[in-house]
């Protein structure tokens, strides 16, 4: 499976084309954006602030990428995730996958999210 993992200070931008060449097996894109709310708890909020241990980050999601790939026949995955301050309304991270067949891609995604939430290194702030 080819893994591009990319932490950035840059707004995300939806892709104009996916950044892994075109696999002709592919059937199935899930892309996922996950935005700032305008509240956190029950405080409304302009922003959220991201901080990532950044070169864990990326072997946890690896790590965690790997055990997906056992269970899910997924091609490709890509995830981009923001650090510093982001805008209410704006995208924090970013996932797409690529797969043969959609279920294997959502699937993929909603567990890759789950496990993203409980162990990578990466905090928010109000």
């Amino acid at each position: 499976m080819k893994i591009d993992i990319e932490l950035t200070q840059e707004p995300i931008a939806r892709p104009q084309t996916w950044p892994v060449p075109h696999n002709p097996e592919t059937g199935s894109l899930v892309e996922f954006y996950g935005m700032v709310r305008e509240t956190e708890g029950e405080a409304k909020i302009p922003s959220l602030r991201y901080e990532a241990y950044a070169s864990m980050a990326e072997k946890v999601m690896r790590e965690k990428i790997a055990l997906l790939e056992k269970k899910y026949s997924c091609q490709a995955i890509r995830v981009v995730h923001r650090v510093g301050v982001v805008s209410k309304g704006e995208s924090a991270i970013y996932v797409g996958i690529q797969s043969k067949h959609r279920r294997e891609g959502f699937l993929m995604l909603q567990e890759f999210m789950d496990e993203f939430k409980k162990d990578v290194p990466i905090w928010k702030s109000a």
